[in-house]
């Protein structure tokens, strides 16, 4: 008996010993694998950010992989270039995990874009078309019924926060955008502005990875403009954690921040067929690029509905599933201005030149300059809401939001678009 206890103990000791060596085996061969994960990621990003980082991402992985195809490599002398990483939790299998994207402005594409663009659309169209009606949120309030209320939640693009002051850039609760202005000093082919974005490429991102999104994509914007000749100053990242960013839409007659002209102009105008949600943004007086979104709520959409056309009802009922009615004011200051355009059918994009005023599909936008910079003004409109709203109101509402921004932003020379800008609406 007492020799049988010995033998057990005995094997029990030598497995135990043979556990540890295969864990230790484990761990080496983990260690071996987010190196070499860590060295794809770097070479796939152009270096401009550590593999160890990104792998912190979403709780952190072992092992990942970068995108193998040509175009997912940053080229740092090409005008766009983007990586993509995944991560690896088992053989055979992969889910996304990042991507960094680099963007100049010296290209002949915008890197803003304003109209009615179905790209720049920021409600999803996940809808039930059946309750539509009956399950529309009865105060308007933005708090409405998921899927039936189609303008509840800005769920495809909410308005991105300013980083800070907004001098480093913008964010949202998936991605930071950082920016660097090349100013004196620069290399010639150094464009005027560099736009540097880390995004996270999986649902629920923490407030842990928001920071480390931060921090990647001001790291990134610090290497890439250092290898393209491009002389700036970024801010630092601010102190505290960066805020969650809200995608909820709130009445538009209490709206604060970015949004309080509109609030002011339907006090004076009244409800009529304008926007009765918003979202808005805080608003920074050093921010380069500031936006407003306003939207009409399922029972705001029944009350205009009464007072159209028949040819026009129809735009109504698309209103409450896949063709929701919104306005979008932004405005871009310093290099941001030269960097809008809009999209042109069976062409080349079209670049707006800085100091011009006018219009295209869904837009109008206004010039002035502001601490001797140029800014540009603009207006967008979702597809047939500018046909409900007409010139007259259109024309009102933009010139009250130009007049406001430029106020408060002490810009002269303000240049607005002609009336006939606004005719045949």
């Amino acid at each position: 008996m007492h020799g049988g206890l010995i033998g057990l103990w005995r094997w029990t000791a030598w497995g135990g010993i043979g556990l540890s060596l295969y864990a230790g085996w484990l761990t080496a061969d983990d260690i071996r694998d987010r190196a070499s994960s860590e060295r794809d990621i770097s070479a796939a990003c152009g270096g401009l950010v550590p593999g160890a980082a990104v792998m912190d991402l979403q709780g952190g992985t072992v092992r990942a992989k970068a995108a193998d195809y040509d175009e997912d490599r940053i080229d740092t002398r090409e005008p766009y270039s983007s990586c993509t990483v995944y991560k690896v939790p088992g053989p055979g299998r992969t889910t996304a995990l990042f991507t960094l994207t680099v963007r100049s402005s010296d290209t002949t594409e915008p890197m803003n874009r304003i109209g009615d663009d179905s790209a720049l659309e920021p409600f999803g169209h996940d809808y039930d078309d059946s309750d539509a009606a009956d399950d529309a949120d009865a105060d308007g309030d933005g708090d409405g019924d998921g899927k039936s209320d189609v303008t509840a939640v800005a769920d495809r693009r909410p308005e991105p926060w300013p980083v800070g002051d907004g001098t480093l850039g913008r964010y949202g609760n998936w991605y930071t955008t950082v920016r660097a202005e090349c100013g004196p000093g620069s290399r010639a082919t150094a464009p005027g502005l560099l736009n540097v974005t880390a995004r996270a490429d999986y649902d629920d991102v923490s407030a842990a990875d928001r920071q480390r999104l931060a921090r990647l994509a001001r790291t990134a914007a610090r290497a890439a403009a250092d290898r393209i000749g491009c002389r700036t100053r970024l801010a630092e990242l601010p102190g505290r954690q960066l805020a969650s960013v809200p995608s909820a839409l709130r009445p538009a007659k209490t709206a604060d921040g970015s949004c309080r002209w509109f609030a002011a102009h339907l006090t004076r105008q009244g409800q009529d067929r304008l926007p009765d949600r918003a979202l808005a943004v805080p608003a920074r007086t050093t921010n380069p690029l500031e936006g407003c979104l306003l939207a009409v709520s399922p029972d705001q959409v029944g009350r205009i509905a009464g007072g159209l056309d028949e040819d026009q009802r129809d735009y109504a009922r698309s209103a409450l599933t896949h063709s929701p009615w919104w306005l979008r004011t932004a405005s871009y200051f310093g290099p941001e201005a030269h960097t809008v355009g809009y999209d042109v059918p069976g062409a080349e994009d079209a670049i707006i030149k800085a100091g011009t005023a006018g219009h295209t599909a869904g837009a109008w936008w206004a010039s002035s300059v502001c601490d001797g910079q140029p800014a540009l003004h603009t207006l967008s409109s979702s597809y047939t809401y500018d046909d409900i709203l007409g010139s007259r109101r259109l024309d009102a509402l933009f010139r009250a939001y130009v007049d406001d921004i430029t106020s408060r932003r002490g810009c002269t020379g303000v240049t607005y678009p002609d009336a006939k800008d606004f005719r045949g609406l």
